[in-house]
């Protein structure tokens, strides 16, 4: 199954399950304060966590974790069939969903790239591997199928001149996030792409070099967005509201923050919360929030780098209109700060 017949698949569920299960689909809300089913990431806090955490949803959510996803497609399109209230994936990954006729609507970036916090396309400093083109018929190491790592492998490629089924003969390795270093050093896979914590922990290890970075491809960007289903939007709005901007707060406190306050805060929130298998010992690498909007607000370009992605996989058939994607309506903390600023 393709990734667009996958997607369409995903919209046909949604619609089934919003239209025969009702409430039990939508956010419960009690004496004001509603309910977000969400899921998170292993060793990781999410940025909605941190904002629950810091109290900066002023009481009006609360968020109930129902599960860890890797991806940001299948996360999203949980939110989409209502097995939970929120999701986020990738900017090109909405773009898909939306374009597949998912009912759901982006309301504040939660990831991107800047100087510090990027993912990069790593591999041993003794790899034949040296350029993008070198990367045709080999295995790469991502964190999902149809995710960001997709669209970036395809955008250096494309730009290096390759054809569609050389790009093609790349081999995707879904992996956890934790054990992508782990399968490059053991020689499972050829390339690994590693971002956040776990890159500066595969660096610090020592023993690899980049191929190409996302700071190399799109200089700093918005990487990634939440995003809601239009029905839980319709009838929870204080709740949309209070969610997203309580997240553009949390991003904009880790700005703020000193470092080591910021790593002090994830090493709390995991210790307390007693999920299983989970290991904080790579919190320390941590060096930014990678968002460059202030408040994560979006803009139309925030969607842009994944136009020829969605085109050649036949997500979309012509020209990306952003502005049926998002809105920063939601988003208090930036009603009066511009985009990208």
């Amino acid at each position: 199954m393709t990734a667009v017949s996958t997607l369409v698949t995903a919209v046909a569920v949604a619609s089934a399950v919003l239209t025969g299960c009702g409430s039990s689909q939508t956010a419960e809300s009690q004496n004001g304060v509603t309910t977000l089913r969400y899921q998170g990431w292993n060793d990781q806090v999410t940025i909605a966590e941190l904002a629950e955490n810091l109290g900066f949803f002023d009481g009006k959510v609360k968020l109930d974790w129902v599960g860890n996803t890797i991806s940001g497609p299948q996360d999203i399109q949980s939110a989409a069939t209502g097995q939970t209230d929120f999701g986020g994936a990738f900017g090109g990954a909405v773009a898909k969903l939306v374009s597949a006729g998912a009912p759901i609507t982006a309301v504040v970036n939660y990831y991107g790239g800047d100087d510090k916090t990027f993912t990069g396309y790593y591999t041993p400093n003794d790899s034949p591997i040296t350029k993008a083109a070198d990367l045709v018929g080999k295995k790469v190491g991502v964190n999902t199928l149809g995710g960001q790592n997709e669209a970036d492998i395809h955008n250096e490629l494309k730009a290096a001149g390759l054809s569609l089924d050389q790009i093609k003969s790349v081999q995707l390795v879904a992996l956890p996030p934790p054990n992508t270093e782990d399968a490059l050093r053991k020689g499972q896979i050829d390339v690994a792409a590693l971002g956040g914590q776990f890159q500066q922990r595969a660096l610090a290890n020592g023993g690899l070099r980049p191929v190409f970075t996302e700071l190399d491809q799109y200089g700093k960007f918005n990487g990634g967005q939440y995003v809601f289903r239009n029905d839980l939007i319709a009838k929870n709005p204080d709740a949309a509201t209070a969610f997203t901007t309580g997240v553009a707060k949390a991003i904009e406190w880790q700005k703020t923050t000193p470092r080591d306050q910021v790593i002090d805060k994830f090493t709390q929130i995991i210790n307390a919360r007693h999920r299983p298998n989970e290991d904080t010992s790579t919190l320390k690498y941590w060096l930014s929030v990678g968002v460059p909007s202030k408040y994560g607000q979006i803009s139309d370009a925030d969607f842009k780098n994944w136009e020829s992605w969605l085109q050649d996989t036949g997500a979309i058939s012509g020209p990306l209109d952003p502005s049926k994607l998002y809105t920063n309506k939601f988003n208090q903390a930036a009603s009066t700060t511009k985009a990208g600023s």
